[in-house]
């Protein structure tokens, strides 16, 4: 029959194509590039099958061995932030390698994730993969994306340690592998400041992930159902239906205006049941949006008590499962509870052993390197300058990042042009001009079609500073086209649109 003569000749061609790979010594040569020998593969895999059934630790992997002669050198950026992807997105391949390590394939535009918390956008279209912003990484053969953490570094060796992540013990068991570098870019980012607070960790949901917007969404909604449940208290309801959000800077103001959006246009027609009982407050120890102007805060509070966020001044003490406490002894009850008051060093950053900016991030000069090691460079919000540059450390702020990343994605081109791509290469190379930032400005979205854009470098500082619908308008203009790909950007204004026409989706997924 036909079909098996076809189905016989795709086989042939295939054992073809595979003797040709082994026997072609250039293809051999790109596959070996992992130091783990392909004659020793079946053998290892016995021993990993034979592991797994005793319930042992996987099979140990070498990696990646350092890059020889003829080879590109390799840049390794630990984190997939907006400082790596912009300085993946910068880099030339063709000069260089480009692996990247991190827990997250994909880069998150965070100043859209609060919307998709409450339906307005998609998790998809604030999520964008590390392959699109880098293509290098999906088609060439010494660039790569592996799924891990970075778990020690070896700046003498030139080398890192990671272990990989994975789902939880019904799948494989991370396993340890080291990978060789010419040049590092510690890009890892910061975690959510709790301040040492008690039970912040175990009952508190921060904002900065696509699975923390999937946790506040699926929060959300089932309090909405279990609410309207015969047999529940009048107390049990009021508890469900009050939404607390910690911290008045950008993050925290967004997601109150969002909620009360959703509170104001859907909940009340879905919901109608429970509409007089869903409450928003918003608890900040000191001024909200505080690096905004005056004019800017006074107008984006009296807008928030008018969707029906109910301002709160003080300072959290202590979470428990179903309310929190100040410090004045109020008590708070809760049904969903949504940390966003800064961010800090992570662990792994105080597990480095580098000197230190005065807030624990990695202190860097103002070329981006790390000055007591060779090739190790550190960009976005695990860096901060070093008191010896005489500099301020600057703020932990998206544009920062990214403005970092473009300006070490440059620096290493022009290191790579004359030659000083490979590791110790570049010791006694001029950089030229160092890393030069100018603010451009802050937004925030504060609900109702009204916005705050403050374009001035400074607080004291002169400029344009507006408030209202237009400034509205000009945020959702500038954070369309600031989404990375053309791909994302159809899909936030197609979902604005149909948020806009259909209102917003309240199917708990």
């Amino acid at each position: 029959m036909f079909w098996i003569k076809n189905l016989v000749r795709i086989s042939q061609t295939t054992s073809s194509s595979v003797g040709n790979v082994f026997r072609n010594p250039e293809s051999y040569t790109l596959s070996s590039r992992f130091c783990t020998a392909l004659q020793k593969q079946p053998e290892i895999e016995t021993v990993q099958a034979k592991d797994v059934v005793n319930g042992l630790e996987p099979q140990r992997y070498d990696g990646l061995a350092p890059t020889k002669e003829g080879e590109k050198p390799r840049v390794l950026v630990l984190g997939s932030g907006w400082a790596g992807c912009r300085l993946m997105k910068g880099i030339d391949t063709s000069i260089y390698d480009v692996v990247c390590v991190s827990p997250r394939n994909h880069m998150v535009f965070t100043p859209l994730l609060a919307s998709t918390c409450v339906g307005t956008l998609e998790f998809r279209s604030v999520a964008e993969p590390i392959s699109r912003i880098q293509p290098a990484i999906s088609r060439e053969p010494g660039s790569y994306y592996f799924l891990a953490n970075c778990s020690k570094l070896d700046a003498d060796n030139h080398e890192v340690h990671c272990e990989t992540v994975t789902e939880g013990s019904s799948t494989l068991k991370p396993w340890k592998f080291k990978i060789a570098y010419d040049k590092l870019v510690l890009a890892c980012g910061a975690e959510a400041s709790t301040f040492g607070i008690n039970g912040v960790l175990e009952n508190a949901i921060f904002l900065r992930e696509v699975h923390h917007a999937q946790e506040i969404r699926r929060k959300l909604l089932l309090n909405l159902m279990l609410s309207e449940v015969p047999g529940i208290s009048e107390e049990e309801k009021k508890r469900l239906l009050h939404c607390v959000v910690v911290g008045g800077g950008p993050t925290g103001v967004e997601f109150s205006g969002e909620l009360s959006d959703f509170i104001m246009k859907d909940v009340r027609q879905r919901y109608s049941h429970v509409k007089d009982d869903i409450r928003v407050t918003l608890i900040e120890a000191r001024d909200i949006l505080s690096s905004f102007d005056d004019r800017l805060r006074h107008y984006a509070i009296k807008q928030l008590n008018k969707s029906g966020v109910k301002l709160v001044r003080g300072i959290v003490k202590e979470v428990k499962p179903q309310k929190l406490i100040l410090d004045d002894g109020t008590e708070v009850p809760y049904g969903l509870l949504v940390w966003s008051t800064g961010v800090g060093p992570s662990s792994f950053v105080r597990s480095l052993d580098f000197p230190k900016d005065p807030g624990g991030r990695i202190g860097i000069d103002e070329w981006m390197r790390v000055p007591s090691v060779q090739d190790v460079f550190a960009i976005g919000d695990c860096s901060g300058y070093l008191e010896s540059t005489g500099k301020s450390t600057l703020p932990a702020l998206a544009q920062v990042a990214e403005r970092e990343g473009k300006y070490l994605a440059n620096l290493f081109n022009v290191m790579g042009k004359a030659g000083g791509g490979r590791a110790n290469s570049a010791k006694e190379m001029e950089l030229g001009e160092p890393f030069v930032y100018k603010h451009l400005g802050s937004m925030a979205t504060i609900g109702r079609y009204k916005a705050l854009v403050d374009l001035r470098e400074s607080k004291e500082g002169k400029g344009i500073s507006m408030a209202g619908f237009v400034s509205w308008f000009i945020w959702r203009s500038a954070y369309l086209t600031r989404v990375v790909s053309w791909r994302n950007r159809f899909y936030v204004a197609i979902n604005w649109l149909t948020t806009f026409v259909f209102g917003r989706d309240i199917s708990r997924i």
